[in-house]
């Protein structure tokens, strides 16, 4: 029966509609639904979580992967943020069956009313579905499928399962997954440490994440967060008294975007070349943890010697110059200045911002800095470009406006400096198991990768002439034992390579016999060749193995006694190991566990410790005897400027190349070893006055005020088979009275009763056997070229 009025037509009509659409749907539903994807993904959650690299006391010192990850488990979220969450996304979450009807009647009316788009209904559950199976393009088919499989989560998953994915998985900017990552990366602290306006922030993100990101947007970013928090109070999740406090609380976010506590950038790539070559691409998804040896005070000690030591090199050496001069030019169409546009594409490294002068005179420059601020600098802060600005041709003064410099915070005030291009390395570890406390490969890694501490293989210079005196003491040599300090000359026929050798002390002078200990605080020259001489250069050629040195880098030739071989500062550190330990051989290492997803140990380093399991390569009197010299260098040798540090503990050699184009000093005491190396990635003169003692030296007197504070001082014990005997200093023999000095000598070997010939010592001048003079330098053979880079 048909209907007799217009309105009852009208009904009918609409009925019929929508038992038609219902029809459609219900179709729809059924051949959707079984080609709906399975939940496994889901059920048996693994996201995929970036390989992260720690410092011993957990401090995050890196992380290497497409994804920042952090999972936690909702039991372990805080109430506050699950309450923001549901007031910016899904109020009702609890309540509707993943599809929300009644949200979605509340948003179309909104909608209607306000004539614009402004609301939407996609549940929690529905975002889900979203992020893990579907794609997010707009069409009835694909929000069908979004719906149909909601329905299927919530039959399959608890809300709370619901929401602990969404609270892991959903994409938040900055390259974060996750709330726990977004709070590390926007706030640099856990979820737990959020307050009610941070955690606001971060649930506003959800909606558009790169429209609301603070670093980017922090307007639209505060509007957002500003919403969540009414809706927050609305809801009554927060009272009126924590809703006005949190409108008002300043915002903090992290200073630096960089996703780590500690810096510490050539560790971590140390770390990933060694996980990779085990795990190949998988470290960047599978959350491995691995923690290291480094101790954040020691690196933080090393980051600022070394960054200090290239500054202070630089600032002996005068200004370069600025940059680059550019020109005033067209506003850019993003709305900057053109001083910005002038910047925007010169990045900052270790604090050395650029920044373009806009005025100077004698005693001011002004800038604009790419953190778009202005500043005058004047007084210390000129001090590198004083002269440029005293020059009275004008045609000379390169600081005038235009020109491009780099400014640096230091103390209270800025100073104009210079991005160097001195390179140098630091590596500090533990003697008694070998555990690296502090590494830096050079200025600054993402200006240069090159790992000068185990990849730069350098000339070591007098550093390494310890490991010739110690293969001495094997010998019968004794740090008495009077040697000639005369000049040596090899003529080409000698050699045998067609061109003589003439080596020279560093400071051209020749005092004549002397003991070998003086002669070892002084660096000499000529006393080394001649005790190398003495020993056999096969012999100490194998000797140094002893120490982690390998032969082929240390060819059998007499300039092997001025450190003419080829070393990285990673041996180095090794090497001077076995002296400070008591003459084990410990093996520097750096991982010390690494943990999976689930927090289950996979490898735990086992070092060998000295004194217990790690091999003797050295007689324990050696080692004490070779430190009792090398204090000597510290007390009143080459590295006197160390006593500032007001111990008596201190020893180590500097070490300086021919020309000055490699300086080292290689320090410790019975609880650290410190190396220091400062060069030029392509070799070539420091300066004429640019020893070991003055440019690398300073540097590790910084690191060492802090990594030894609070330690004590540990006295040098003597051992058993080493006898104090009184000498006369100088003549190295038995003496007493007033002039007489004790020194150490092995049981077997004791200085001779009365004036004789030293029979162990070779006859001077040194006669030639066929050893080939080096190349290039007086003293010193050039490293090879693919041992550098």
């Amino acid at each position: 029966m048909l209907p007799k009025k217009w309105w009852q037509f009208l009904i009918l009509t609409g009925l019929i509609l929508g038992l038609v659409a219902t029809a459609l749907v219900g179709l729809a539903a059924t051949l959707i639904y079984p080609e709906l994807p399975s939940l496994e993904a889901l059920t048996d959650y693994k996201p995929k979580v970036p390989m992260r690299v720690y410092s011993e006391e957990g401090q995050l010192i890196g992380e290497f992967g497409e994804e920042r990850r952090a999972f936690i488990s909702i039991d372990a979220v805080p109430k506050k943020l699950k309450e923001a969450i549901l007031a910016a996304e899904d109020e009702r979450f609890y309540k509707h069956g993943g599809v929300d009807t009644l949200g979605i009647l509340r948003a179309a009316i909104s909608n209607v009313t306000s004539g614009s788009f402004k609301e939407g209904a996609s549940t929690i559950t529905m975002q889900v579905a979203r992020n893990f199976f579907l794609s997010s393009e707009k069409t009835a088919t694909r929000k069908l499928s979004e719906a149909l499989l909601s329905i299927k989560i919530e039959h399959s998953l608890t809300k709370d399962q619901i929401l602990e994915l969404y609270i892991n998985q959903i994409y938040l900017g900055q390259r974060s997954y996750g709330f726990a990552a977004a709070s590390q990366v926007y706030y640099g602290k856990p979820l737990d440490q959020l307050s009610v306006a941070e955690v606001a922030m971060l649930a506003g993100l959800p909606k558009a994440p790169s429209r609301y990101n603070p670093f980017a947007n922090p307007k639209r970013a505060e509007a957002r967060q500003h919403y969540v928090l009414r809706r927050m109070k609305d809801l009554h999740f927060i009272e009126d008294k924590q809703y006005q406090a949190a409108l008002e609380e300043p915002h903090r976010f992290r200073k630096s975007r960089k996703m780590r506590d500690l810096s510490a950038d050539y560790v971590a790539e140390i770390v990933r070349q060694a996980m990779y070559e085990r795990y190949k691409d998988d470290i960047y998804s599978s959350g491995l943890k691995i923690y290291t040896t480094i101790r954040k005070s020691n690196q933080e000690a090393a980051n600022r010697a070394v960054l200090q030591g290239i500054i202070d090199y630089d600032r002996r050496h005068g200004y370069r110059g600025p940059e680059k001069l550019v020109k005033p030019g067209n506003v850019p169409a993003n709305g900057s200045s053109w001083l910005d546009s002038a910047l925007d594409d010169i990045e900052e490294f270790q604090g050395m911002m650029p920044a373009v002068v806009t005025q100077a005179s004698a005693k001011t420059v002004s800038v604009y800095a790419k953190n778009g601020i202005n500043l005058d600098i004047s007084g210390e802060g000129l001090a590198l470009v004083q002269k440029l600005l005293s020059e009275k041709d004008p045609a000379k003064r390169s600081i005038k406006p235009g020109a491009v410099v780099r400014i640096m915070r230091q103390g209270e005030n800025w100073h104009i400096v210079q991005l160097p291009q001195v390179e140098s390395g630091l590596v500090s570890i533990d003697p008694e198991n070998g555990a690296v406390r502090a590494l830096v490969g050079g200025f600054d890694f993402n200006r240069n990768k090159f790992n000068h501490v185990t990849q730069a293989w350098r000339q070591p210079g007098s550093s390494f002439k310890p490991f010739i005196y110690s293969a001495s003491l094997e010998k019968g040599f004794t740090p008495a034992s009077m040697i000639e300090d005369e000049p040596i000359s090899i003529s080409a026929r000698e050699t045998g390579s067609g061109s003589a050798w003439e080596p020279k002390n560093y400071d051209r002078k020749y005092d004549g016999p002397m003991r070998m200990r003086t002669a070892l605080t002084k660096s000499k020259n000529m006393v080394s060749i001649r005790i190398l001489e003495g020993i056999g250069v096969n012999y100490a050629q194998d000797y140094i193995t002893r120490f982690g040195f390998s032969p082929k880098d240390h060819p059998p030739y007499l300039a092997m006694a001025l450190g003419s071989g080829s070393v990285t500062a990673w041996q180095m550190a090794g090497a001077y190991s076995v002296l400070a330990n008591g003459g084990y051989r410990v093996k520097p290492y750096i991982i010390a566990k690494i943990v999976d997803s689930r927090g289950n140990v996979l490898e735990q380093s086992k070092p060998q410790l000295a004194g217990k399991d790690a091999p003797r390569v050295i007689d324990g009197r050696n080692a004490f005897i070779m430190t009792s010299m090398l204090q000597d260098v510290v007390r009143i040798g080459t590295a006197t400027r160390a006593r500032q540090l007001g111990r008596s503990d201190l020893a180590g050699k500097t070490g300086t190349t021919n020309n000055q184009i490699d300086a080292w000093f290689a320090g410790y005491n019975p609880k650290q070893v410190a190396i220091v190396w400062i060069g030029f990635d392509k070799p070539k003169s420091l300066g004429s006055v640019e020893t070991g003692g003055k440019a690398a030296l300073p540097i590790w007197i910084d690191y060492m005020s802090s990594a030894l504070r609070g330690i004590p001082d540990v006295p040098l014990e003597v051992p058993t088979g080493v006898t104090p005997i009184l000498i006369d200093p100088a003549t190295g023999m038995r003496a007493t009275g007033e002039h007489s000095m004790i020194e150490y000598f092995y049981h077997e070997f004791p200085p001779p009763e009365v004036e004789e010939p030293a029979s162990l010592i070779p006859g001077f001048p040194i006669p030639g056997h066929g050893q080939p003079a080096p190349t290039e330098r007086q003293d010193n053979t050039p490293p090879r070229a693919d041992q550098l880079f």
